[in-house]
């Protein structure tokens, strides 16, 4: 804003008497800020081309190259929401959070350190994924390498850089990009395609079958371009992706070539592309894409594979607007819902909000593991039977829990209902957290609820989906920490951390302290420009009060003894409840601090009688995170031993243990066998917990989160 104003004021005062068309110009910048966005780009193109054959040629040219540049930066770099009107509720971008607490900044700072850089070193130079870039772009020969959607891998792994660039600037990944963006733009045809397989191997396939996962890589294409010109104002991928989306508009949508993606991605992508650019067209086809299914279209090899569920794997079962239940591949479902949840907020006549609520509460309800990880079955890597929910052989796919946070925070931007961002924090800390190592560079694909030692998480995988996606999701955690409309503030993860909200009446500082997860206590200080009148919500998680998760799945056993405490400027305040939030409305003035204390006590989980796995079993949570029994910590056997209701169990902080972690500890019953291996009897032990997240960071070992509350349900390792 300040770089246009200076722009405007120099040339203006040089060149006054010869630039009164000059004053449309102006008038078309002010336009841009108000609610004609989108109609003010275009007719400021339309002005400053008329200009330029105007007589002063030479100065006006000039003048309106700088303005229409200035002013197409702008429209580029703030996203448009055009839902956002004074009530809509936007997210506060990543780049304007800044972490410096002990749980997650180590974590992104870690990604940055060695996530990343394993990710280019298997994508770069352990496999072909970028040499297949060079293979299209006719600079190298020989066949194209790996599995056809590995350019996906390639896009996701630029999005983490981009992220991490943001927040840890680093020249060397900045110019790794760099080289691999010019090999993309090089790979690239003349009308747009982009697609290693098929460039290699033959363009007269290409969109020839739904199920190729064609839209899918380019959605990671659109991803990685909008995160890598936000983070670092370079337009070249933006370039390419704008490409290939025109080329996408000009081949499908309503009187042109049908197509259903066989794996959805490219919903979500369009529609953070209309974000970026305020072109209408591609929210068009974001929606028109989503309408494409459950009408019998699809065609291709993944619906030709009845033993996946056919129409079922990938959600082409029934029009969206009429899905009730969840079925089928569970990232495929994930990124589908994602995507009609972005359209929903921009297009509220789409009609999609009754769909996403009747199968979000599926999930939730019936669906979805107490890690907040979905997809039990391996097979289909994805859904089965409501409650089908084993422990061993829980599949739940990293890329699965990735997901479910990003559908859950577009719900919460829709509806304002923080029972949406309680299940986004389950999977973040848990079942998406659990993908991976302490290290930075080893890797859960499916992330299992007990384990007899014959799980590891690994350095790569064939398809490599889920280093770059949590990754990009860990590089990208400041974009569910806020959000805002023109008169309030929503506080939704507490982490130490501070950022800046605009509102209607101007600009407010925020800043967080605290030692979140492991403790309750939450300080968030404000600083306004002035004094200024807005509501702070403050979220009131479901674990601090009665609520284990939405739904009717998990429950508490026990009732917390402690409230929740909030003050201001250390005095009681004014507060009321609603939909899972505190909100304290009133004139805030700079310095003014807000304390929030949670109570953080264990907390012990039973699940309904539906769920086979949870019968006489408890688990153990406290704050976000779920704890699991694991070997090194309890003689190596944890499946012996017993979690009486009655136990007392407490909190300790073990600084030297898994990089630091709160474990919980009690005397419980272990089940051992006699001497002469005879008969068995019960004997009181301390036994320990650790959070759900860090194990197998000491190697394969057993592992447990559903403990037997009775003997019936222990076993002795090899009985």
């Amino acid at each position: 804003m300040i770089f246009i104003r200076r722009i405007i004021d120099k040339y203006q005062c040089l060149y006054m008497k010869k630039l009164t068309a000059v004053a449309m110009i102006l008038r078309c910048y002010i336009d841009i800020i108000d609610t004609t966005f989108k109609r003010s780009i275009h007719r400021l193109h339309r002005l400053c081309s008329r200009l330029a054959k105007s007589p002063s040629r030479i100065v006006v040219q000039s003048y309106s190259r700088l303005v229409a540049t200035a002013v197409l930066a702008l429209s580029l770099a703030v996203p448009v929401w055009s839902q956002a009107g004074k009530g809509a509720i936007k997210p506060v971008n990543f780049a304007e959070v800044r972490f410096d607490d002990a749980f997650w900044k180590p974590r992104m700072d870690k990604v940055a350190a060695v996530t990343v850089p394993v990710c280019i070193t298997y994508t770069e130079e352990k496999t072909g994924r970028i040499r297949n870039f060079d293979r299209a772009a006719g600079k190298l020969e020989g066949p194209h390498e790996g599995i056809f959607y590995d350019d996906s891998d390639v896009f996701k792994a630029l999005e983490a850089m981009a992220y991490t660039l943001k927040i840890q600037p680093n020249a060397a990944i900045e110019k790794k990009a760099d080289e691999w963006i010019d090999k993309i733009a090089a790979a690239q045809q003349a009308d747009g395609y982009l697609n290693t397989y098929y460039t290699v191997t033959g363009l007269d396939k290409r969109w020839t079958d739904m199920g190729m996962h064609e839209m899918y890589c380019a959605g990671h294409l659109i991803e990685a371009a909008v995160a890598y010109y936000n983070a670092t104002g370079k337009r070249k991928l933006l370039d390419v992706a704008i490409r290939y989306a025109d080329h996408l508009d000009a081949l499908f949508g309503p009187g042109k070539k049908d197509w259903v993606p066989g794996h959805q991605e490219i919903e979500l992508a369009l529609v953070k592309l209309y974000h970026t650019t305020a072109d209408q067209r591609y929210l068009r086809l974001a929606n028109w894409l989503l309408e494409e299914r459950g009408k019998g279209l699809g065609k291709g090899y993944t619906w030709d594979n009845k033993s996946w569920g056919g129409v079922n794997y990938c959600q082409d079962n029934v029009p969206v607007k009429d899905i009730t239940d969840i079925t089928g591949h569970a990232v495929r479902a994930m990124y589908m819902y994602t995507g009609m949840a972005d359209v929903a907020a921009e297009l509220p006549g789409a009609g999609y909000e009754a769909a996403l609520q009747r199968v979000w509460e599926d999930v939730v309800g019936r669906n979805m593991y107490l890690t907040g990880g979905i997809g039990s079955s391996g097979h289909n890597e994805g859904f089965t039977n409501d409650y089908d929910l084993p422990n061993e052989s829980a599949y739940c796919e990293t890329c699965a829990s990735v997901g479910l946070v990003f559908w859950n925070q577009r719900m919460f931007l829709m509806t304002g209902d923080s029972k949406y961002v309680d299940v986004l924090e389950r999977s973040l800390y848990n079942g998406a957290l659990d993908g991976l190592s302490l290290s930075g560079d080893r890797f859960f694909y499916g992330n299992p609820l007990e384990s007899e030692g014959r799980h590891a998480r690994r350095e790569w995988f064939g398809t490599a989906c889920c280093p770059s996606n949590i990754a990009r999701l860990i590089a990208s955690l400041g974009n569910y920490c806020y959000a805002h409309n023109d008169r309030a503030v929503w506080v939704n993860l507490y982490a130490g951390n501070n950022t800046a909200v605009q509102l209607a009446q101007g600009r407010v500082a925020i800043s967080q302290q605290t030692n979140y997860p492991w403790d309750g206590q939450v300080k968030v200080s404000l600083q306004p420009e002035k004094k200024m009148a807005f509501a702070l919500h403050l979220r009131l998680p479901g674990w601090a009060g009665k609520e284990a998760s939405p739904g009717d799945l998990y429950h508490f056993l026990d009732t917390i003894k402690a409230g929740i405490q909030i003050l201001v400027n250390g005095q009681p305040t004014t507060w009321h409840a609603e939909k899972g939030y505190a909100i304290i409305q009133r004139s805030w003035r700079p310095g003014d601090v807000v304390e929030l204390q949670l109570p953080m006590e264990v907390r012990r989980i039973t699940a309904s009688e539906e769920l086979a796995a949870g019968i006489n079993r408890v688990a153990l949570q406290r704050g976000p995170l779920l704890y699991c029994f694991e070997g090194p910590d309890n003689n190596g056997e944890v499946f012996n031993i017993i979690i009486p209701d009655h136990i007392p169990l407490q909190k300790t902080w073990r600084a030297d243990l898994l990089g630091g972690v709160m474990t919980i500890t009690g005397d419980a019953s272990v089940l051992l066998p006699s001497a002469d291996g005879q008969s068995m009897s019960t004997w009181r032990r301390q036994v320990t917990a650790i959070p759900y997240y860090a194990w197998n960071n000491r190697g394969p070992a057993h592992m447990q989160v559903w403990m037997p509350n009775k003997v019936a349900r222990a076993r002795v390792w090899g009985n």
